[in-house]
């Protein structure tokens, strides 16, 4: 397998010699023969182990057990340990979503930190198999079954085109130490399940499955290459830069053949999960937004505006005694009396609100007592009086305390706060946008 895997980097990565390389080193069979054949063939490596603290004493071995094998090697080690659980439950996402995200961000920080020229991980052919089979199980476009990329940008998989029992074969012959993960037995997990079960009974059905598996990811990869090309001649077709939005032409885009499909391919990267709805916004009313994780979809006349998600969306924001100068400004002060007022500054009474005072956006649900008006309203009919678009709606700041809404930022103040021939302190409260 050595000359092998020599001749395989020097045809699809000959510019790696003399590179410096680290790699993602779990202390596991493929990571360690990874080590192992790099370290052969004289490559200058060092070795990167995560430590997501899900096994108990199991995860912590294995950090051990790497460190000690570049102790051995005189190779220099990385490691970081993470809160996994943690990090899945304040973000809402599955422990193996977190853990790629915990790691790959990692990684992205070692490699500028140390400049290293590229970072290898140990995936291998039956591991694109297994991500090929879930993507095909979970639905998906061609970019999902064209397998796990040999090369991205600085990541590199230069065992993608070995299998699992080569590798098995190539440690027991040549005494290579790994650990072994426990959970990889647990086939409650769809990756374990294939792995241990479906794939088995494939290559037992089909002898030649790994490498009918092969050709058929090069074709699919050769079709995928072919889309893109097509694909960016749509793109300077039907979108417009302006500012930091993209503007797609919806006349355009309806001209072309096929032109829903064309939607997926070209919003895909953006995270967009709800499909139906994003494609429905071409025949949708103006101000309609379909949200992904990081950006949103705006329908605006015969456009659809697509813009990033701004990070304060929701959050809350609280406000020191003299206000806040960020995402908004606010700036409160005492004043003797009542001055003249505009749709940015309100005056209240203190002794009526409960500090400390703070910013969010509204949500579905929120009502108050709006000034001038007899009785409660939810915003959401308030809004619809005021005739706001979606997108007007979208962008309205609240202003709170623990208790109740004090001021619909820029249209109206709560009544439950004003002041009257009772009010001992008042305060000024002036927004600015």
């Amino acid at each position: 397998m050595v000359k092998k895997f020599e001749n395989h980097l020097h045809k699809n990565f000959p510019f790696l010699k003399d590179k410096k390389i680290v790699i993602a080193c779990s202390g596991g069979l493929d990571s360690m023969v990874l080590a192992d054949l790099l370290i052969k063939l004289h490559y200058g490596v060092a070795l990167a182990h995560c430590n997501f603290s899900l096994r108990g004493s199991e995860s912590d071995g294995d950090e051990v057990f790497v460190n000690k094998y570049g102790e051995d090697k005189q190779l220099k080690v990385h490691t970081k340990r993470f809160d996994t659980h943690a990090y899945a439950e304040t973000h809402k996402i599955s422990i193996q979503l977190a853990a790629r995200e915990l790691r790959y961000r990692w990684f992205e920080k070692l490699l500028n930190d140390f400049q290293y020229d590229y970072l290898l991980t140990a995936h291998h052919l039956d591991d694109d198999i297994e991500t090929f089979m879930i993507n095909l199980s979970r639905g998906t476009g061609l970019r999902g079954l064209t397998g796990i990329p040999m090369q991205n940008q600085k990541i590199l998989r230069p065992l993608l085109d070995f299998s699992r029992a080569e590798i098995h074969e190539y440690a027991v012959k040549n005494n290579v130490i790994w650990r072994e993960d426990s959970t990889n037995k647990n086939t409650d997990y769809m990756r374990n399940n294939l792995r241990h079960t479906v794939i088995p009974a494939l290559k037992k059905v089909t002898p030649e499955f790994l490498q009918n598996f092969q050709t058929t990811r090069k074709n699919l990869q050769a079709a995928e290459m072919l889309l893109n090309d097509y694909l960016q001649h749509v793109v300077q077709k039907v979108f417009t830069r302006k500012g930091t939005a993209l503007h797609l032409h919806i006349p355009t885009l309806k001209a072309l053949p096929n032109y829903r499909e064309l939607m997926y391919e070209l919003l895909s990267e953006y995270q967009f999960t709800e499909w139906n709805d994003v494609k429905n916004l071409i025949d949708t009313q103006t101000g309609k937004i379909v949200y992904s994780r990081t950006h949103q979809l705006l329908k605006n006349r015969d456009e659809l505006i697509l813009s990033e998600r701004k990070p304060y969306e929701a959050e809350v924001y609280v406000l020191s005694e003299k206000g806040i100068s960020h995402p908004i400004t606010i700036v409160v002060e005492e004043v003797k009396a009542v001055e003249v007022t505009d749709k940015w500054t309100i005056f209240v009474d203190k002794d009526k609100i409960v500090f400390p005072l703070k910013l969010s956006r509204w949500k579905e649900g929120d009502f108050f007592y709006p000034f001038g008006m007899k009785g409660k309203k939810k915003l959401s009919k308030f809004f619809k009086d005021e005739k706001l678009s979606l997108n007007e709606k979208k962008a309205v700041w609240i202003l709170h305390d623990n208790e109740k809404i004090i001021w619909v930022v820029g249209y109206r103040p709560d009544n439950r706060v004003r002041v009257t021939e009772d009010t001992t302190e008042v305060l000024k409260i002036k927004a600015a946008i």
